[in-house]
């Protein structure tokens, strides 16, 4: 397939299955080197089960040393239920804050411009930020508010550090009604590559469309990621470098152009 210098993916299908308020940056990216966007969001974001543990930790913020974020899901989650509470801003204000990577940190200053980060996690992983923060944390509160499907990795590992460790459940993820008809629509006309963002998407996919689980190629953000379609079955072709939408979309420029 002939691509013109500028347009590595010319030709080529792409589905991003990322909502599109988090999406817009990589499917423009994506459209610029001339690659088809087909979008998919494969993940809804919904209120926890039950309120009452996040609406305590909110409303006790005094007692934490740290708040970590590790999505710009929680960090939207936190700010509305934040404002539903009536809770200023403020009260963050003199907790310090830790962000999983750039996503993370952008959404923490569009939601609380006057918070600063004090540690943005190098490598955008739970793993990176746990080393991050390990060092200082024995004897300090640390409030964690997380999805539900969120790995234990930070809370354990702050814990065997001596750290106290909150994670409440800020907010839920599932699958979009009707998902099996969008799957299948947005893949029968054939697809080239299958972005995943999360293993919450993976397995959504995977439960919607069990029958295109070995007829797809993934890239993925993250390694996490990657070993949950691994697992689901998914053959993994790209793993962005760094784990963000501009080194999913820099990454496949990578492999497009081989």
């Amino acid at each position: 397939m002939t691509k013109e210098p500028s347009k590595p993916l010319a030709g080529r299908r792409i589905v991003v299955t990322r909502r599109p308020e988090q999406s817009a940056w990589l499917c423009a990216r994506l459209e610029e080197m001339g690659a088809t966007v087909i979008e998919l969001p494969l993940v809804e974001v919904a209120p926890p089960a039950e309120m009452a543990p996040l609406d305590d930790a909110l409303r006790r913020l005094d007692r934490y040393d740290w708040a970590v974020f590790t999505s710009a899901n929680a960090v939207r989650s936190v700010s509305e239920r934040m404002t539903d509470l009536g809770i200023a801003e403020r009260r963050l204000t003199s907790r310090k804050i830790a962000s999983v990577g750039p996503s993370t940190t952008r959404a923490l200053r569009g939601c609380f411009p006057g918070v600063p980060v004090s540690v943005e996690a190098s490598k955008h992983d739970a793993e990176t930020l746990l080393e991050e923060l390990a060092a200082g944390a024995r004897g300090l509160r640390f409030l964690l508010p997380t999805s539900d499907r969120a790995r234990d990795v930070l809370p354990d590992g702050l814990r065997r550090v001596g750290a106290a460790v909150d994670v409440v459940t800020a907010y839920r993820t599932v699958a979009p009604a009707g998902l099996r008809d969008q799957v299948l629509d947005g893949l029968r006309a054939g697809v080239d590559l299958v972005t995943f963002a999360s293993p919450s998407a993976v397995e959504n996919f995977a439960a919607a469309a069990p029958d295109w689980v070995a007829r797809i190629a993934a890239a993925v953000i993250g390694p996490v990621t990657g070993k949950a379609c691994r697992r689901a079955g998914i053959d993994v072709k790209v793993v962005a470098a760094p784990a963000t939408a501009q080194g999913l979309a820099a990454s496949l420029e990578r492999h497009f152009s081989c």
